[in-house]
């Protein structure tokens, strides 16, 4: 067994975590889709289980995730940004990597399925207060720590 792919459990759960969360990449592809004719260009990442467009034409710059579908505006995922807590002024944090952050995202969508989107806007929607944001970011700053409450069940926490 290739050791990145992990058991067949784990395979079995991420199949079922994407089916589940299927209505909301089908919103990050016609994002993504609508915006191809104007830049932006699709690209596996298997590393963060996602679709990515890059050079998306629309937007305040960044990222934004949908299920498997990661829209971003820059030329790689690959590059560093600041927390929301640091960019708040609550702390002084290292950057870290977009593309973690974003795989947090997908992780939790992979688990909430349909119910991640309203359940993200109930915590805040985009901020630096969203328990989503903060989980994303304590991953992407740790490794570990993308679900947004404490529990034992998860992996890769």
């Amino acid at each position: 067994m290739h050791p990145e792919r992990g058991s067949w459990g784990l395979q079995l759960l991420r199949w079922l975590g994407v089916c589940w969360t299927l209505p909301n990449s089908a919103i990050g592809l016609v994002g993504g889709l609508a915006g191809m004719p104007f830049g932006a260009r699709p690209e596996w990442r298997g590393r963060d289980l996602a679709i990515a467009f890059e050079h998306w034409p629309w937007g305040p710059g960044g990222a934004i995730t949908f299920g498997n579908v990661i829209l971003h505006t820059g030329a790689s995922l690959d590059c560093e940004c600041h927390t929301y807590a640091h960019r708040a002024g609550r702390c002084i944090e290292s950057p870290v990597l977009l593309a973690d952050h974003e795989r947090a995202h997908v992780y939790q969508y992979m688990v909430l399925g349909p119910l991640f989107l309203p359940v993200y806007l109930v915590c805040g929607g985009i901020g630096v207060r969203n328990r989503f944001e903060r989980a994303a970011d304590r991953y992407a700053l740790t490794g570990r720590g993308w679900w947004p409450w404490p529990t034992p069940l998860l992996p890769g926490r």
